[in-house]
């Protein structure tokens, strides 16, 4: 079953298809965006519901029965939960675990079970804790280590101007055999130092490092679709306040296969383009596992709501210098023209004027008709139409 479009994308249609002039047909509109005419209507017939034009059931109304599901169904299992702990505390033996009690909720039948993190949450447990005590008890060497820890512990809360070399004198006096080396680690992991040692630099001292490394070396070609994506943000000022987008670009047919747009420039903005793309590419039955996102040092791509989603899709990161915008030409060059042809030919009044502008253009103008020479004089959607046709027939 294909993936559906992305929220922003369908809002953008709507946009455009409600603002079109008098001469311009809704399947016209449908064949700039790629989507079929029916899809549009449907679109606009959803949109005329969460406007209030029409009666219906809107989106945000679905979504708040859903989650009113969601909660009854977590609050019975949160119940369940209460009720078996307190039958299993209420017992004479001992001592008492709440592990075993977690597993088996987790094992129960299909009406009775319950998830581990709800268990674990109801329960104030920890996950983490929960499935190391499920694959292994405690090993005889973790164990040696906690009463080594104690006690340095101990040691250092006597004497804390005690650096780890006077405290591995005092620990080996009192019968233990350790290294010298261990007791550094120890107190290094704990952070037990001398009350007169050197003060530590902060966070704020360090510079901040990239999150990946440079992957593409300005090597701006790709052997195939989802390979190499890049992907930056602009921003443009209106009546109203500045309007940021961020977009990705497939580097195989400089096709823009996912694009966000917002008053604000967040991390976010940055994940919804990032999310936009895998959606749009991944539609087809497509693959992005191993795609390689590139960008600059921006704090929103080094953002851990990023990296998390890279982590997802089983995509690499891969970040250019600070302060070379060559490190990231090739997506420098798609907002350079953005901003010749859109952008800098008039000035805004909101925001909702320009949004129209920027998808209008990308989806109309630069996916279909103009031409590249890169691609063989072929549009982005013409160079993919051409070569996907060409590797089935090879295949």
């Amino acid at each position: 079953m294909p993936k559906p479009y992305p929220r922003e994308f369908r809002e953008d249609v709507v946009r455009v298809a409600r603002s079109r002039g008098p001469g311009v047909t809704l399947a016209q509109v449908a064949t700039d965006f790629g989507v079929h005419e029916m899809t549009i209507s449907k679109w606009l017939r959803q949109a005329d519901v969460e406007d209030g034009v029409k009666p219906g059931v809107t989106t945000d109304e679905s979504r708040e029965l859903r989650e009113l599901k969601r909660r009854n169904r977590l609050l019975e299992q949160e119940n369940e939960v209460l009720r078996r702990a307190a039958a299993y505390l209420s017992q004479a033996q001992l001592p008492k675990r709440l592990y075993p009690l977690v597993r088996e909720l987790a094992a129960a039948g299909a009406p009775l079970r319950v998830p581990v993190a709800v268990a674990c949450r109801v329960l104030k447990l920890h996950r983490q804790h929960y499935y190391a005590w499920l694959a292994c008890p405690v090993t005889d060497s973790e164990l040696e280590e906690a009463y080594l820890a104690n006690a340095i512990f101990d040691a250092h809360r006597e004497d804390p101007e005690f650096g780890y070399r006077l405290l591995f004198d005092e620990i080996t006096d009192a019968g233990h055999q350790v290294s010298e080396r261990t007791v550094w680690k120890i107190c290094s992991s704990n952070e037990w130092w001398c009350v007169f040692g050197k003060k530590r630099r902060g966070k704020k001292d360090l510079p901040g490092a990239p999150a990946h490394d440079d992957l593409v070396r300005r090597e701006f070609t790709a052997p195939g679709p989802n390979q190499l994506w890049l992907t930056d943000i602009s921003e443009h000022p209106t009546a109203v306040g500045k309007l940021y987008i961020c977009a990705v670009k497939d580097v195989w047919s400089n096709r823009i296969v996912g694009y966000s747009i917002d008053s604000r420039m967040t991390s976010q903005l940055a994940v919804d383009a990032l999310e936009s793309a895998v959606a749009r590419r991944t539609a087809g039955g497509g693959s992005v596992a191993g795609c390689k996102l590139h960008s600059d040092r921006g704090g929103q791509f080094r953002s851990r709501k990023l990296q998390q989603s890279l982590w997802r899709h089983q995509m690499l990161g891969s970040m250019g210098q600070v302060g070379s915008a060559g490190d990231n030409a090739a997506m420098e060059s798609f907002f350079s023209l953005l901003q010749h042809n859109v952008l800098d030919r008039q000035k805004w009044a909101n925001r909702e004027e320009l949004r129209i502008a920027i998808v209008t253009w990308i989806e109309r103008t630069y996916h279909r008709r103009r031409r590249q020479a890169r691609l063989g004089r072929l549009t982005p959607i013409e160079y993919e139409a051409i070569m996907t046709t060409l590797a089935e027939q090879a295949a």
